[in-house]
């Protein structure tokens, strides 16, 4: 039950596998994978509640691995839960993944002792090795508010990324909790085959048309040859988008000339709108105001009812335009035209209880209902992280580092923690990002360092107090000059209670951040890191 091996990373999605393809497959490490799951897809494994489907598009949500993307087919532009899952198991067949996966294993402790990490997991193995990268994402730790009575409930109850294989609701009343991407997903499904549907929403989701679309042959070929260009022009992006931000500020702009583009971005669908309307969409209240009253009035027209009209889309903004990320919908603004889908507004009659038959609100309603959605999101990056026993060189907990705040060098490296690195984690650009384009990055940049490491006899390596300094000054400046601390987003951790609130996310944009990191590996590469020969 011990091994010693050069890498272990945790997770088998799209973090860990392309980690395990540059550390295994270029610089021929010894490397594992730890996944609690039995299969690779990370995100894609897990979720499986109905709806559940990816918000960037196809071809650029998929590695950029030549002998991979060449050989694969998507259905439609932004693929499904299904299809994402058959992607993985290509991968998986094409670079032989699960040979080095240990899977339905936890890593409950990990610790960096001398020159090595010692991990170990739930079923009693422990591993030795000299690198230690928790690619665990930003979205697996669940938050489930204490409701009084839940366990008393009667009927079906599911958290959205615990799903079994099928929930039947024809026929049935059903409660969404919750208006985030998955509740938005969850409700566009079951509200076609419920015979009444209650959304329980706290703040409306400012949603973008998704304009999903179908892939015929000749496009699935005009696709694949496109690829390649495709993802360069999205390493040059501020979000790894194949579309550009635009270069104008909001000022540029004439009232009219402003309109007609925030039409024309809205009509584009995707996250164009959020993503291209003017450089300081998020740094200029007035300039963001009006994109949102462009959403709002596109919006609030393809909704019937008065009421339903005001909760939705209300129209004084309930947060900044783009503070909170925007989900992608098809038709569910829609589906509240139907009489038996209502929308329960949690702010003002937040949920006190759960009975056996349904749920109760502050005004005293209760609402029966047969099955429970529960799409009350996570605690986003920290919540994971904190939860996996790391320790530090003294044995003291990465979740009580961060008690009062995180601390980090470039998102990637923690003091005090010799040889780990976190991918597609806290203080890097990670949720303003296209996933697997900026997951690339920083897996080349682990390889480099980890290749420099090796080349030149570094036993360990952690960043200098004052580079994590110097970063956390950078975040704390971007977090002043912008518009998130209006809103009460998993952005800043404000969705956990008794989580300390600050921008846990870089909002410089890739080229920016990709700068900081070759900085850092290159020409200031000495007052970086602090290494051990």
């Amino acid at each position: 039950m011990e091994m010693e091996l050069d890498a272990v990373i945790v997770g088998a999605g799209f973090s860990g596998i392309y980690l395990l393809h540059r550390l295994r497959d270029q610089l021929n490490l010894n490397v594992k994978i730890i996944d609690a799951g039995s299969d690779v897809g990370g995100t894609w494994h897990w979720n499986k509640y109905p709806g559940a489907r990816v918000d960037c598009p196809a071809p650029v949500y998929s590695f950029n691995i030549e002998e991979v993307w060449k050989t694969w087919n998507w259905s439609e532009v932004y693929p499904a839960q299904q299809e994402l899952q058959a992607y993985f198991q290509h991968v998986d067949r094409t670079l032989s993944v699960s040979k080095d996966c240990i899977f339905n294993s936890r890593v409950v402790s990990a610790q960096f002792d001398a020159s090595k990490w010692t991990i170990k997991t739930d079923n009693g193995q422990t591993v030795l090795a000299k690198y230690f990268i928790p690619a665990v994402g930003f979205a697996s730790q669940q938050y489930v508010p204490s409701w009084k009575g839940i366990d008393s409930f009667r009927g079906t109850i599911h958290h959205s990324c615990q799903w079994p294989e099928e929930v039947d609701v024809r026929g049935k009343r059903v409660a969404i909790i919750g208006t985030g991407s998955t509740g938005v997903q969850i409700v566009q499904e079951w509200a076609k085959e419920a015979s009444e549907t209650f959304v329980f929403q706290r703040t409306p989701n400012l949603c973008l048309p998704m304009h999903q679309k179908k892939l015929d042959p000749i496009t699935q070929d005009k696709m694949r040859a496109e690829t390649a260009e495709l993802f360069s022009r999205c390493w040059e992006t501020a979000g790894g988008l194949p579309y550009e931000g635009s270069s104008k500020l909001f000022a540029d702009y004439s009232p009219e000339e402003c309109d007609k583009a925030l039409n024309q971005l809205y009509d584009e669908g995707g996250f164009r709108l959020w993503a291209g309307a003017y450089m300081d969409l998020l740094l200029n209240p007035e300039g963001n105001r009006v994109a949102y009253d462009v959403w709002a009035k596109r919006t609030r027209e393809r909704i019937n009812d008065p009421m339903k009209r005001d909760l939705l889309a209300p129209l004084n903004p309930p947060h900044p335009f783009g503070a909170k990320r925007p989900s992608l919908e098809q038709d569910y603004f829609e589906q509240f035209n139907s009489p038996n889908v209502h929308v329960i507004d949690t702010n003002a009659h937040p949920i006190v209880e759960v009975t056996s038959c349904g749920i109760v609100t502050a005004d005293g309603n209760i609402h029966e209902v047969d099955v429970i959605a529960i799409a009350t999101g996570f605690d986003a990056s920290t919540g994971s992280l904190g939860s996996m026993g790391i320790c530090d060189i003294d044995g003291v907990d990465l979740g009580k580092h961060w008690r009062k705040g995180v601390s980090t060098f470039l998102g990637l490296m923690v003091p005090g923690f010799p040889n780990m690195f976190l991918p597609y984690s806290v203080q890097a650009p990670t949720p303003f990002t296209n996933g697997p384009v900026f997951i690339e990055f920083q897996a080349n940049f682990i390889r480099d360092m980890i290749k420099k490491m090796q080349s030149d006899g570094i036993q360990a390596v952690e960043p200098h107090s004052a580079a994590v300094q110097d970063w956390q000054a950078q975040m704390e400046t971007i977090s002043k000059m912008t518009l998130f601390s209006k809103a009460k987003s998993w952005y800043t951790g404000a969705n956990i209670p008794g989580k300390p609130v600050e921008l846990l996310y870089y909002y410089g944009g890739i080229p920016r951040y990709r700068d900081a990191c070759g900085d850092a590996i290159g020409r200031k590469f000495q007052e970086s890191f602090s290494c051990h020969i």
